[in-house]
């Protein structure tokens, strides 16, 4: 029996050497396992894949039946009778305020109560944007003014009284609308309060251009409350859910940074304009 360290029947030899039978045995358990690991692996990578496809697909089968995505997602139809109340001048057949030219190329539709918070960060947020892109003729706005709020101004009627001088003074003269409403974003009152009296809601429709005194007793009326209450409900019946919601060629915009940063529909409109 040789006594060499690398003879193939020396017991003595290294576990390591290729030629030991349990050394073998070793790398041959070693590569299955690998073998399995990488076939696993195999496995889960398309299954990830698939589930993604899948994903992909449903999202897509959604937008698709999903109508705030089509062309005309967002189409108030209102019913109004005149017999139950006056209907103001200078709206659109879904009951909102145009601001612009009706043939632009980007249309962006704002739907917003006078009360609500939310509605006066996007106001801050984005009226120069808004402003610049009538001017620019870039983009005509159109504003659903509703009234949803009133039980957040201690049954003073805030909401609709507010809702109701917008479609006052926007019949008087839409050009000066949109420095109007930064205005009364501006002046918000804190909900739970008051709101707003008429001297106060006149007040600023003097400031921003409404001087004319027919202005002034529409507002003390309440001319248009009841068409107000039809353009609420024509409104939530497309399926609107809270406010604001803003609609850019017929696309909810969802996405904050747009809604609530600085001029940030100033992307959405460029985007929709290509």
């Amino acid at each position: 029996m040789s006594n060499k360290p690398g003879d193939r029947k020396n017991p003595l030899a290294k576990p390591g050497d290729r030629s030991n039978p349990l050394a073998k045995a070793a790398r041959a358990d070693r590569n299955r396992k690998i073998l399995i690991q990488v076939g696993v692996a195999v496995v889960l990578i398309g299954l990830v894949a698939g589930i993604g496809i899948g994903l992909a697909m449903r999202k897509s089968d959604k937008d698709k039946n999903n109508p705030t995505n089509t062309a005309a997602g967002f189409a108030p139809v209102l019913t109004h009778d005149a017999s139950a109340g006056p209907i103001p001048a200078n709206l659109t057949s879904g009951g909102a305020i145009r601001i612009g030219k009706a043939d632009a190329k980007v249309k962006v539709q704002v739907v917003a109560d006078l009360q609500c918070p939310a509605c006066q960060m996007f106001e801050h947020a984005n009226s120069a944007a808004l402003g610049k892109a009538v001017t620019d003729g870039s983009a005509t706005v159109e504003y659903n003014i509703i009234s949803f709020l009133d039980r957040a101004s201690g049954g003073n009627q805030y909401s609709t009284r507010a809702a109701n001088a917008a479609y006052v003074v926007a019949s008087a003269d839409p050009s000066k609308f949109q420095a109007w409403l930064g205005t009364m974003f501006d002046k918000q009152p804190a909900e739970g309060g008051s709101g707003m009296t008429d001297d106060q809601l006149i007040q600023i429709a003097t400031e921003a251009g409404y001087t004319d005194p027919s202005i002034a007793q529409d507002i003390r009326d309440n001319k248009y409350a009841a068409f107000v209450k039809d353009e609420t409900k024509a409104v939530f019946d497309t399926g609107l859910k809270s406010t604001p919601s803003v609609y850019v060629n017929g696309e909810q915009v969802s996405d904050p940074k747009a809604l609530m940063s600085p001029n940030g529909i100033t992307s959405v409109i460029e985007a929709a304009a290509k």
